[in-house]
């Protein structure tokens, strides 16, 4: 690990090497599902893990803007990235909100100097005090230590260390940090999705494995208002991406089709106009994606500044209109790409089938068919948005002047 980097201009000019590498070799890559294990490692040992570091701890400080922005571009060169990443710049954001000076300056520094975090949230819910977590911290010879099962542990493959999601004994729960390579921690790359194959988003288990120094973070904290816009926006960049890069590859296929079909308007594809109506299509589903993104992460930007219930509930619920759209144009995208090759677009050797598969399964993170309801009923009745941050305790952001007479929270 190295404490010096480049300025930051020069940092993003080799993040964008590396991303042309992944481009090039992301179909190979999802058909022989090879993980990206030196493609990861490279953009970190780049400062790619540091961007929202404040400068003060080592890293470029940058805005959420400028954040989503680069996940983007590292989705269009591989989807896989951003996922697997998403549970680090999670991370970076709980402990640039976190009250603990202590506990952030140690962990911020330590991601200033490369190291990665992973991702251990979920598991299937147990209907107990813990609201769902099983995982527990607790006790052995007077250290702390945690002991459970997670699935879905988005990039702990890639990490150092793991961010866990834990309950007490008395049914509080924290976020726990453990080291990605003790003994007593398994990691199972058995993710059998249809998409998003090489996110290492399997099974972790956790047998008596001691919590690191600084490494009991609080969960139930005011400041983690942000956490339900951010996570939510990363695969939204992420879609964004896969959708500029369905725009690059069907076009790269325009221009290499030799031949066309019986009833074409034209004898050159790049001369049909219903070829071209389909890549127009596309183009207009891409900038409607990028135009999203940048709008709500912008409005997350404001939301911080002013640090408010209201700011973060309107910022969340735009975050949640702009997940709608662009899942319906980034599948659109995926799907009528397919339209303007014809039958040599589906050839496994095209890779023009993963953006789909990848697509289908970032939109069924955080299912989207709850989020029309959840918008509405804001709107028209006031009731303020859940968060699974503040689970049984408090709704994301409910601001009084927009609550029904009964003060509901859903």
């Amino acid at each position: 690990m190295s404490n010096t980097f480049p300025p930051l201009d020069e940092a993003v000019a080799e993040f964008r090497r590396i991303f042309a590498r992944l481009r090039a070799e992301a179909g190979a890559r999802d058909l022989s599902r090879k993980p990206p294990y030196e493609p990861v490692r490279e953009l970190i040992d780049a400062g790619f893990g540091r961007l929202r570091v404040p400068t003060e701890q080592g890293g470029f400080g940058v805005s959420l803007p400028v954040l989503f922005r680069l996940l983007a571009e590292a989705g269009a060169a591989d989807s896989n990235i951003p996922q697997i990443l998403r549970g680090h710049f999670t991370a970076v954001e709980i402990l640039r909100h976190t009250t603990d000076s202590a506990d952030a300056g140690f962990w911020l520094r330590r991601i200033s100097e490369g190291a990665v975090f992973g991702n251990a949230q979920s598991e299937p819910a147990d209907g107990g005090a813990g609201f769902g977590i099983a995982t527990r911290i607790h006790e052995v010879a007077g250290r702390k230590v945690v002991t459970g099962t997670k699935y879905y542990s988005t990039g702990s493959l890639f990490a150092d260390y793991i961010r866990v999601a834990v309950a007490d004994d008395d049914g509080n729960r924290w976020f726990a940090v453990v080291p990605a390579r003790h003994p007593g921690v398994s990691h199972g790359d058995d993710w059998d999705g249809i998409g998003q194959r090489l996110t290492g988003s399997g099974t972790t288990l956790f047998d008596r494995v001691p919590v690191a120094e600084h490494g009991e973070l609080g969960r139930y904290q005011e400041d983690l208002r942000t956490l339900p816009s951010f996570v939510q926006l990363v695969h939204l960049a992420n879609l964004a991406g896969i959708t500029r890069s369905v725009v690059e590859e069907t076009t790269a296929v325009v221009r290499s089709r030799t031949r066309t079909s019986l009833h074409a308007l034209s004898e050159q594809a790049t001369q049909d106009p219903e070829v071209l109506g389909v890549v127009g299509r596309l183009h207009a589903h891409a900038l409607t994606a990028d135009a999203l993104l940048r709008t709500v992460a912008e409005g997350l930007e404001s939301a911080d500044r002013d640090g408010s219930r209201e700011a973060y509930a309107a910022n969340y619920i735009d975050v949640s209109a702009a997940q709608v759209a662009i899942i319906e144009a980034t599948l659109a995208a995926a799907t009528i790409a397919f339209d303007a090759g014809g039958s040599s677009t589906v050839r496994e050797s095209a890779h023009l089938d993963r953006h789909w598969r990848n697509a289908r399964t970032l939109a069924s993170h955080n299912p989207v068919v709850h989020k029309p309801r959840v918008i509405g009923d804001f709107i028209v009745n006031g009731v303020a948005p859940a968060s699974s941050y503040d689970r049984g305790r408090r709704s994301l952001a409910s601001p009084e002047s927009l609550e029904s007479p009964e003060g509901r929270q859903r």
